[in-house]
């Protein structure tokens, strides 16, 4: 029978290696990414923060992406291969397995800036609710290109994505308890959801300064934009009510005409 789950922490080890610190679990679910699924293990891997615990959550892939997970289940602490209904779906799964004190998702292809950047962000302050800093962009090669276009306010409120998703998902850290479930209705933009319902529980939230995470460009809400930016609109809608949302898009949108127009 093949195996379908495996790591670590199956085998009685923990991942806190210093009782003095927190332990932030790295969630991280996979659907057919051979490609990129090493480089997102090697960077949780590298990190030099102790207490590092790595979930991978598969979504019951057809090519080498369990393969090259099982390579690494002695480093891993929990992995499990199912069929799930979506990626929110899964991501709800995948924390559901997390024992962490934090949680952090970064995805298939997505890396941390550096090796130090966990200790350097729970460096900045001890024992937040919330943690987040900037966003860099990468091509399929893994090279950077640029930061985000939607940069990180200097004080975030959950208010401040009535501009859109200001600080994405790869680049929060924030207390397991806090961390809300994805709405699973939404199949493209409940990111943006999560971050607002999470952040409104979030009373001590630090800036770290730092550029947190890599993300590579594309993605779904890439893949389907147009879809995606009418979902994001009635999730904002629900948040921050019709006559505001529409208020703040017609500002965005005559924003974005003049910065084209004084480039």
């Amino acid at each position: 029978m093949t195996k379908t789950e495996g790591g670590y922490r199956s085998l009685g080890n923990s991942s806190k290696q210093d009782s003095s610190l927190p332990v932030i679990s790295i969630i991280t679910v996979v659907y057919n990414s051979e490609e990129y699924i090493e480089r997102t293990i090697n960077s949780v891997l590298k990190q030099t923060y102790p207490n590092v615990e790595h979930v991978i959550l598969d979504g019951a892939s057809k090519d080498r992406t369990l393969e090259i997970i099982r390579d690494y289940e002695e480093k891993i602490a929990f992995w499990k291969s199912e069929s799930d209904k979506g990626i929110y779906d899964a991501m709800n799964k995948a924390q559901a397995l997390a024992t962490g004190d934090y949680v952090m998702f970064l995805n298939s292809g997505d890396e941390f800036l550096n090796n130090d950047i966990l200790l350097n962000s729970f460096q900045s302050k001890a024992n937040a609710d919330l943690y987040y800093g900037d966003t860099v962009i990468t091509d399929e090669m893994g090279h950077d290109l640029h930061n985000r276009r939607l940069r990180p306010p200097q004080q975030l409120s959950w208010k401040d994505f009535r501009y859109g998703m200001l600080v994405c998902h790869q680049s929060i850290i924030i207390r397991k308890e806090l961390s809300q479930k994805y709405n699973t209705n939404y199949r493209i933009a409940a990111d943006i959801d999560w971050a607002i319902r999470s952040i409104k529980l979030a009373k001590n939230i630090v800036n770290t300064q730092l550029s947190i995470s890599k993300f590579m460009e594309g993605g779904m809400s890439s893949i389907h934009h147009r879809k995606g930016l009418m979902e994001r609109y009635s999730i904002l809608n629900k948040h921050f009510g019709y006559i505001p949302n529409f208020l703040v898009h017609i500002y965005m949108i005559f924003r974005l005409i003049r910065d084209k127009i004084m480039r």
